[in-house]
């Protein structure tokens, strides 16, 4: 997606900010806003905001578990479903 054509001036958000939000949820795209010409700050529509604050939260759960890798942090799942089967038969 090329962002240059989704800028527009704060001054365009603040006449047009009820149609801006209608875009935002409709096309599901970021606006670029931009103060004195240059970028300011970014509106997304709250579910794509969402959508991406959960794959960042995947890709650190993923990050995580690759440096336990390197660090040899790691056990055979063998190992790991035993404990859990013990612990569920003491409970």
């Amino acid at each position: 997606m090329r962002y240059s054509s989704r800028v527009k001036p704060i001054s365009y958000l603040k006449a047009n900010a009820a149609a801006v939000l209608t875009q935002l949820a409709e096309q599901r795209e970021p606006l670029v806003i931009t103060q004195n010409g240059e970028a300011k700050a970014v509106l997304q529509d709250v579910a794509s905001f969402e959508e991406t604050q959960e794959t960042l939260a995947l890709l650190k759960i993923l990050a995580l578990g690759q440096q336990d890798v390197e660090a040899d942090q790691i056990k055979p799942v063998t190992e790991v479903v035993a404990r859990l089967r013990a612990k569920r038969a003491v409970t």
